[in-house]
């Protein structure tokens, strides 16, 4: 299908899309907030838990960039995703909402609770790359910004009530949870099959104009590169730093009120980022806001008041808002000729090695350790600095290509 015969996904179906996402957002919460508590239940040590918790994200390197082949593969031979997507979202919610009952079952437990674990993990891949995929497949490219700034609040949401949720559930049987969630998640994806349907259905639009300069980069190893750089930068400023940034000013039971300031921003900035994205070119957007977020970073550091904090949060949150909705335009950009699931699995590949890094320092005492706080405090800046230098970069190599094509 090209972009000649692909229409806009209607706003209807990208929102129903991005319930999906927050839903799935909200069982991983649920899972970690628990985790420590089931590998008790099941006989083993809580101390194991970021260890699953890196085996988790290495599961999901893999899978990710598996599934979203298999997507491929799916449009190519029979036409339809959406068997496959509710295929492994079914199975992943059995596994799921299984967990917490493994503990019932004497001896056999730690190794079931381990396999149910790894099944979930492996399984769940298909509510990652695939629906962007599915999305993707039959989007014209002027609306893919737009459709993944409302795919991404769905994220954003999730991540927001997160620190709600961790109180919330402090005391409650996991098993309520974990059966309500999975039942839930279950029952939204259910419409997948119907949104895949509808939008063969669509009306044809109009051909788009002349394309943008190729940034066909998205799956290149210096734009991955970019990508790692720019989620290690959000997960070292948000996970490991934001909270000590907030304790400086306030109390540790204010911490839910704070945390998802970092959220809304990014909420925010999504329907302004994407008509940017649009206007000037992911690449360059993509750096501008890995500036700005640079520069969000160092003030937040060195916030001399609680009200600089929260200013200098919100913009840190839309400037990462900004850059990851870009690096999903990207992504679909390089997989236009049919390879969007390899392009947007490896994606989400580098956000899961961004994350295992972050997990990795965690367990390795890094942020507990005096001699590593200054490191900390620069690292996000760092990061980001370097990201936007490979961004624009990418952005200058393109022009010379895009002259000669013309």
């Amino acid at each position: 299908m090209n972009d000649a015969t692909r229409a806009a996904v209607p706003v209807g179906i990208a929102l129903y899309m991005a319930v999906v996402q927050f839903l799935f957002v909200t069982t991983w919460t649920i899972y970690v907030i628990f985790l420590p508590q089931l590998l008790e239940r099941a006989g083993l040590p809580a101390s194991l838990t970021p260890v699953i918790l890196i085996i988790d994200q290495l599961v999901f390197m893999v899978m990710d960039i598996y599934v979203g082949v298999a997507a491929d593969k799916a449009q190519h031979t029979v036409g339809r995703l959406g068997p496959l997507m509710m295929g492994f979202t079914a199975v992943s919610c059995i596994a799921f909402m299984l967990l917490p009952f493994a503990s019932h079952l004497g001896a056999a437990a730690p190794l079931v609770a381990l396999t149910l674990m790894l099944i979930w993990t492996a399984t769940s891949s298909a509510l990652r790359a695939p629906p962007w995929v599915l999305l993707s497949k039959y989007a014209a490219e002027p609306s893919v910004p737009r459709m993944n700034s409302l795919l991404l609040c769905g994220l954003a949401a999730g991540g927001a009530i997160a620190p709600y949720l961790g109180v919330t559930l402090k005391n409650v049987d996991p098993r309520i949870p974990f059966v309500l969630s999975s039942l839930t998640l279950l029952a939204a994806t259910g419409g997948i099959v119907y949104v895949e349907k509808r939008l063969k259905l669509s009306p044809v639009a109009p051909p788009s104009p002349a394309p943008q300069p190729p940034e066909l980069v998205g799956a290149s190893l210096p734009f991955l590169a970019a990508l790692f750089l720019l989620a290690l930068g959000f997960q070292i400023h948000f996970s490991i730093n934001s909270a000590g940034q907030y304790l400086r000013f306030t109390k540790p039971a204010d911490l839910e009120w704070l945390m998802p300031t970092f959220w809304v921003g990014f909420g925010v900035a999504m329907m302004p980022g994407s008509s940017l994205c649009k206007r000037f070119g992911t690449l360059r957007v993509m750096a501008v806001s890995a500036l700005m977020g640079a520069c969000a970073s160092y003030v937040a550091a060195g916030a001399g008041s609680l009200q600089v904090l929260i200013a200098s949060q919100l913009v840190a949150g839309g400037a990462w808002g900004c850059m990851i909705m870009c690096g999903f335009t990207a992504a679909m950009a390089a997989g236009r000729t049919g390879r969007e699931g390899l392009a947007l699995g490896m994606l989400f590949a580098m956000l899961a090695l961004a994350t295992l890094s972050r997990i990795g320092a965690v367990l390795a005492g890094v942020p507990k350790r005096e001699e590593f706080s200054m490191l900390l405090a620069w690292a996000p800046v760092t990061c980001w600095l370097t990201g936007a230098l490979v961004a624009g970069s990418l952005m200058l190599r393109a022009r010379p290509v895009a002259a000669g094509a013309r």
